[in-house]
């Protein structure tokens, strides 16, 4: 085994993997240059310390533990637009090609992460696309359809996000739940576009006020959010890193906007409550 070879090998996908491991790959060099047995039988443990310092500590959930609640989430949104398209007149003609992009992209993802899986992944649960009555006439009414598609979207924008910390152990799962994580966001500016097409006073991006937690504009089937939580809660947090950040400079000279701080910044979701948000869509 060639210890620096491997080294080598990582820095040309990982450019920081030099600072990481810098005094660390010294040590290990050092440990080397004994030429002794003992040295030798301490490499697997040296090394298992040096990457565990160089890329953080053990993630509290298993990889598959997240990737199966990342497919939880695909296999809902995969079956809302597969749904969707079949329901007779529901979507407009001009938007059907968006749609089945985005219904393509969803059956995808739902692909990848079954493969990625392989026998660990978890069958598709039982869906009940009206939230067990809240949206009752979502495959009928193309606004209902609509706002339940932008809170689907943002749910899972944030939730990817929410889940990175976990993935960080394993580059490759991380790389590619990034990857979906920025579809899900392109996803989410075309079903706000077409909304606000459609008279919705919304933005192509999640906003929000002091006491609006997001902008989408539908009713809560979570009432332990509170008032105005629409969908799913904290997104008109303004504070980042302890940084209050209406009280930065504007581009105008004056301090920010309350909507422009949290425009600023997406707000994570943790695994609870993602799946207290999407909970009542499960049969």
């Amino acid at each position: 085994m060639n210890l620096f070879n491997i080294i080598e090998e990582i820095e040309k996908v990982d450019p920081e993997i030099h600072g990481r491991m810098s005094p660390r790959r010294d040590a290990i060099k050092n440990i080397t240059s004994f030429g002794s047995k003992v040295a030798i039988a301490a490499l697997p443990f040296a090394l298992s310390t040096l990457f565990k310092k160089a890329y953080g500590a053990t993630p509290t959930i298993a990889v598959n533990t997240v990737l199966n609640f990342a497919l939880q989430l695909e296999y809902l949104e995969s079956y809302f637009y597969t749904q969707g398209l079949a329901a007779s007149g529901l979507i407009l003609a001009s938007d059907t090609a968006s749609f089945a992009t985005i219904s393509a992209d969803e059956t995808e993802h739902v692909a990848f992460l079954k493969s990625v899986l392989g026998s660990a992944a978890i069958p598709m649960p039982a869906i009940d696309l009206t939230a067990k009555g809240a949206f009752s006439d979502v495959l009928t009414n193309y606004n209902t359809f609509l706002a339940v598609a932008n809170t689907f979207e943002d749910t899972g924008v944030r939730a990817y996000k929410g889940q990175a910390p976990n993935l960080l152990g394993n580059q490759v799962v991380l790389t590619a739940a990034l990857s979906i994580h920025a579809v899900e966001a392109r996803h989410a500016s075309v079903v706000r576009s077409i909304r606000a097409s459609r008279g919705v006073a919304i933005a192509p991006w999640i906003t929000g006020t002091a006491s609006v937690y997001n902008d989408t504009g539908v009713a809560t089937v979570n009432a332990n959010y509170g008032a105005g939580a629409s969908g799913y809660p904290a997104e008109n947090n303004v504070i980042q890193a302890g940084i209050d950040c209406t009280a930065l400079p504007s581009a105008g000279g004056s301090t920010t906007a309350f909507n422009i701080a949290c425009e600023a910044f997406d707000e994570p979701l943790d695994m609870a409550t993602v799946l207290t948000v999407v909970g009542p869509f499960f049969k």
